[in-house]
């Protein structure tokens, strides 16, 4: 099966941080098509700024980036900013972890959805409208219509998250980049956002990167699991593999971390 992503020997270091301190040091990673992978780390371990750099939005005028990140056959430390606008469109979709922060509060639900397909696509507003509310219906959002008139105030967290993933996967991706998706959302919303992304890669064969900092949302979710610890991948293995017989310290740590009643349920 071929990769939808090869990252190869990523370096970043920020300017303003230590000479010898990196954000991301000498990362290898792959993504297969329709494969679900969660990237799991502490805060600081360099996952979100993987992320940031995987989707083109890590600023260039403030970190100094080496290696390779191919994406569908796109390497995008040769992009303009330009051409990254149209991948983050037609190969990559990006959810963030706050829905309302992410969202124009002052425009309609439904237009937000469609803003991909007016940027990268050549369709009337019917068109667009169709493919909007069929991308919020996959999502299992209900009454598409009537929360397509809707303003994001109107609509809870969870509602919300669904809107954003609807939008991220409207032009029919090749990799969806979830950043702690469900972090700021209720338990019972959670497992719902989980089954969701689960059916997604399911029935569409879009593949998911996960990035998380909790092995627990993970495993619900996942086949396969990359550990990054201050900036480095120290392991990465099938999920089952991980939970049974982590090899690594700071893998050790995160499982024992895991409540004990859930973490006998590996």
């Amino acid at each position: 099966m071929a990769n939808v992503l090869t990252v190869k020997d990523l370096r970043v270091h920020f300017h303003d941080a230590a000479p010898d301190r990196f954000a991301v040091d000498g990362l290898n990673l792959t993504v297969a098509e329709g494969e679900i992978i969660g990237l799991v780390g502490e805060s600081g371990s360099g996952k979100t700024v993987t992320a940031m750099s995987i989707s083109g939005l890590l600023p260039r005028e403030k970190a100094q980036v080496s290696g390779s990140i191919t994406l569908d056959g796109h390497e995008i430390f040769a992009c303009s900013d330009q051409e990254i606008l149209t991948i983050l469109g037609d190969e990559l979709g990006v959810v963030f972890q706050e829905p309302m922060t992410s969202m124009d509060p002052v425009m309609r639900i439904g237009p937000q959805i469609e803003e991909c397909l007016r940027n990268h696509r050549r369709l009337s507003k019917a068109q667009r409208r169709q493919l909007a509310l069929e991308a919020m219906a996959q999502v299992e959002l209900p009454e598409p219509e009537r929360i397509y008139r809707k303003y994001p105030h109107e609509l809870s967290g969870g509602m919300l998250q669904r809107v954003m993933i609807a939008a991220a996967i409207v032009s029919r991706p090749k990799l969806l980049l979830a950043d702690e998706p469900t972090t700021a959302l209720d338990v019972s919303v959670q497992a719902e956002i989980l089954t969701l992304l689960k059916k997604l890669n399911r029935e569409s064969g879009m593949a998911i990167m996960l990035i998380s900092h909790d092995l627990h949302v993970v495993r619900k979710l996942c086949s396969r699991v990359a550990v990054m610890q201050r900036g480095k991948l120290v392991e990465d293995r099938p999920m089952e593999d991980i939970f049974r017989n982590p090899r690594h310290p700071y893998t050790q740590q995160l499982i024992a971390a895991i409540p004990g009643r859930d973490r006998h349920l590996f």
